[in-house]
């Protein structure tokens, strides 16, 4: 009988490439862009992160699955890519703790999986020719029909997503005494995220991502959230809109990836498709203010138009990628808000940044 592991699979991307390895996971057909995250640990809190929603995830580090499964291992309530690559995906585990395989967690997901890829070849192609679309298939082997099937793959570049990964149901986290209050837009929030703010004494509501401005200070806030998600930010006007409205309400506002982009399209700063995007968690980010430099778990394939920025006198940068020079953070200069284009939850990742939490905080009090 042949094994799973020894079933073929075929990658194939939109100009053309193809790379050939080994079936893992689910058996059958995906599609969505390909990206890569340059993180050793932490992939079960990756696959589970909703700002992944329509992506196929490389991972870098060549072996993935070696400690296995643990349920509170998780930023949602499952995992959220479209499909993953990578060079060593482990059918066995570690970790004592752990209660099931990778191999296991991605057929329950119904997520499908190609392994023995060269993801070094694969991540220097993608770096030199940027972001598309592909597909993996461990059932169709005819190249043509994976063609006409990439085809029917939609560009991440204008597709609007937060919508689909929002809770659809209103909750309440925190304690109910509490004097400070802050109402949640939930565009595809990571559940690390509201445990930073719940720990820090904040009692939250979190809202659909089409919530209105009346119903949102209808829990009489201290301060508004704008969640990270997927998708293109250009593509949600009716969240552009909300948050204007949420800004002009003059109380403190903290907005996080998606967050960050929708204050600065809020405020008449553009957003674009970057050629490859940060996914990470080991990118070097200056704080303006400080001086100091921050090691930053990101996910994001859109960034802020740094020439708008710079060019607008009532936004101030307060953080910059030292890899790429690209504007990480800024801050309103006529009202308490702030947004930072990284994750300072950093689930998986480095605790440098926890401090905005705190800062979030002390404008609300």
């Amino acid at each position: 009988m042949t094994s799973k592991l020894s079933k073929k699979a075929v990658l194939m991307l939109a100009d053309g490439e193809e790379f050939y390895g080994k079936a893992f996971g689910k058996t059958g057909v995906t599609t969505g862009e390909v990206c890569f995250n340059t993180g050793m640990t932490g992939y079960q809190e990756v696959f589970t992160d909703p700002s992944y929603t329509g992506q196929i995830l490389i991972m870098n580090n060549v072996h993935i699955g070696n400690y296995g499964i643990k349920d509170t291992d998780v930023e949602s309530d499952s995992v959220k890519i479209n499909g993953l690559i990578a060079r060593n995906l482990e059918s066995d585990f570690s970790r004592f703790q752990a209660t099931d395989t990778l191999d296991a967690y991605l057929i329950k997901n119904n997520i499908i999986a190609i392994d023995d890829i060269d993801t070094r070849a694969l991540v220097t192609h993608i770096r030199a020719k940027g972001a598309m679309n592909c597909v993996i298939s461990s059932e169709i082997f005819d190249l043509e029909e994976l063609k006409n099937i990439l085809a029917k793959c939609p560009d991440m570049d204008g597709l609007e997503l937060a919508s689909t990964v929002s809770t659809q149901e209103e909750y309440e986290l925190g304690n109910p005494s509490s004097a400070l209050k802050v109402s949640v837009l939930d565009f595809g929030i990571k559940k690390n995220i509201l445990k930073c703010l719940v720990e820090r004494g904040i009692h939250v509501r979190v809202h659909p991502a089409k919530t209105t401005l009346k119903r949102l200070k209808e829990f009489q806030p201290t301060g508004y959230f704008i969640s990270n998600g997927p998708g293109d930010p250009a593509a949600m006007p009716y969240a552009v809109e909300t948050v204007k409205e949420v800004l002009d309400e003059k109380i403190p506002v903290f907005g996080i990836c998606l967050g960050h982009q929708l204050i600065a399209l809020a405020s008449g700063i553009s957003t674009f498709k970057m050629h490859h995007g940060h996914r990470g968690l080991n990118h070097p980010v200056k704080n303006i203010i400080t001086g100091i430099c921050e090691i930053t778990t990101q996910n994001h394939g859109f960034g802020i138009d740094s020439k708008a920025v710079l060019s607008n006198d009532n936004i101030e940068v307060t953080h910059v990628n030292l890899n790429d020079e690209s504007i990480e953070g800024i801050k309103l200069k006529d009202r308490p808000a702030f947004s930072v284009q990284y994750h300072p939850e950093a689930t998986p990742g480095p605790h440098d940044s926890r401090y905005l939490f705190d800062h979030f905080v002390s404008l609300m009090n």
